[in-house]
């Protein structure tokens, strides 16, 4: 199976090359110059069409949550006029899409999980954008899967955890907001889903295979407790760690709301597409070690 991922530098794109071999499929990215999500449709088109794709996986977005509050055009640029020439594209060379979305899409104001059948209601422009990428990509081909995702981190990239160890080397104490919860989830585990998901599209036309899915690790916790978990693992292995201070929200102000609840319920992708990401703090030890070998 030949994957046709967008983007190059992302950390479910290079989460889903690293994991290709293990997976036993062909996974190439493609990004700038060759695909520029900004370009006109055909241009985009002609750059996927040369690629190959048996299944196409639409990974790059404009990820800048608080730039995009003054930067709106260029944030639905990427985000809903990039992902409809891809999934046009898909639909015309009769490959599956799978279109990478966010926990964005929801405000944060229900007191449980979100699922698939939860009305929408972004808090900001990065949430609007993602929402309206979704709604076109789904109406453009339907052969997509939308996966919305939460609180990403990787061994790649810039991510939370990436930054707390970076932080604990010169700081005693990081304060860290407590009272927004979500579920961390590793890139490594979302390209290993994503591989799944995409061998089910291409084995069956089943259309409950298609449409929206939560896809995140298992368990939740707040960004403190994410902290103190990282800083648990880092100090098992003698790496950097920090005391955490719980914090409000309000105590660190930020140009775009946050959801206070990231939490999404992703038991439809287990049950329909046989998915269930693995525990949070699992996958967590095994990146920090990653980190700490690479260190």
């Amino acid at each position: 199976m030949r994957i046709v991922v967008t983007g190059r530098q992302g950390q479910v794109v290079r989460s889903l090359v690293e994991r290709s071999t293990a997976n036993d499929v062909e996974v190439v990215p493609i990004g700038r110059p060759e695909l520029d999500l900004a370009a006109p449709a055909e241009e985009i088109a002609a750059a996927l069409a040369s690629a190959r794709p048996d299944v196409i996986v639409s990974a790059a977005a404009y990820t800048q949550v608080d730039k995009a509050e003054t930067q709106r055009e260029e944030a639905f640029a990427v985000n809903q006029r990039g992902p409809t020439a891809i999934a046009r594209a898909a639909r015309v060379l009769g490959a599956p899409l799978i279109h990478v979305s966010t926990d964005y899409v929801f405000d944060g104001s229900k007191s449980t999980p979100y699922t698939e059948e939860d009305e929408t209601h972004p808090a900001g422009v990065y949430g609007a954008s993602k929402l309206s990428g979704e709604q076109a990509v789904l109406a453009e081909h339907g052969g997509t899967v939308v996966l919305r995702t939460a609180w990403v981190y990787s061994p790649f990239g810039s991510n939370f955890v990436k930054t707390m160890l970076r932080l604990a080397g010169d700081r005693d104490e990081i304060s860290v907001v407590a009272d927004q919860r979500g579920n961390p989830t590793s890139a490594l585990d979302i390209a290993d889903g994503i591989v799944r998901v995409a061998a089910n599209l291409r084995a069956s036309a089943d259309t409950n295979l298609r449409g929206i899915f939560h896809m995140t690790g298992a368990g939740d916790a707040s960004w403190a407790e994410f902290a103190e978990a990282i800083f648990a693992a880092s100090a098992e292995l003698g790496g950097p760690v920090a005391a955490v201070r719980h914090i409000s929200a309000v105590d660190y102000p930020t140009p775009a709301r946050r959801p206070a609840n990231s939490r999404l319920d992703a038991a439809k992708l287990a049950a329909v597409h046989g998915v269930a990401l693995p525990d949070w703090r699992l996958s967590l030890k095994h990146v920090v070690a990653r980190l700490a070998n690479a260190g």
